[in-house]
């Protein structure tokens, strides 16, 4: 169980280099974008590379040539899903949903919160960590497509320009028209 020879060694050890100097050559022809985590579709391409590294390098019966064709495989589907939601709003949408509004001039929207299901103490800690000491002092708290909050102050002009293209939940825009 320890030790079962020098051949899983070497193999190991000559697999794992090739394999890990394929998937950097991958990774650098692909651009920045491919290990981004900018939301949940990226974040599952880098683990799925990850697994797949893994396995080439400690299942005997995968070959190199297999290894290297499901890097491939998984790099040119994300560079085929991110160039398509480039060009495409309905597969960015299906890719990496839209921003949603949890906070909106110091009001929490209950059914954006429900929806999201996030709590209101974690818009408060979202608040808090970026340095603001009252709700009535923020703009908006936006749950963005990877999950993190952003907290939107009100601005000089108030334009609110950064709040174009987020998810405005339906008792939001009830009060608008009002």
């Amino acid at each position: 169980m320890l030790f079962s020879g020098w051949d899983s060694l070497l193999r190991t050890l000559v697999v794992g280099i090739l394999a890990y100097v394929t998937l950097v050559v991958f990774l650098r022809v692909s651009g920045k974008r491919t290990l981004s985590k900018l939301n949940a579709f990226d974040l599952i391409v880098t683990v799925a590379l990850g697994s797949t590294l893994a396995t080439v390098l400690l299942a005997k019966d995968v070959a190199l040539a297999e290894g290297v064709l499901a890097f491939a495989l998984l790099i040119g589907l994300q560079f085929a899903v991110t160039w398509s939601s480039v060009r495409a709003r309905w597969v960015r949408r299906l890719a990496t949903g839209e921003p949603m509004m949890l906070l909106y001039d110091g009001n929490f929207l209950p059914t954006a919160l429900r929806q999201a299901r996030v709590t209101e103490d974690e818009i408060r800690a979202a608040v808090r960590s970026a340095g603001v000491n009252s709700l009535h002092k923020v703009r908006a708290v936006v749950l963005e497509t990877d999950g993190s909050f952003s907290v939107v102050r009100p601005g000089e002009n108030g334009g609110g320009s950064s709040l174009v293209g987020v998810e405005r939940p339906q008792e939001l825009l009830k009060t608008a028209d009002r």
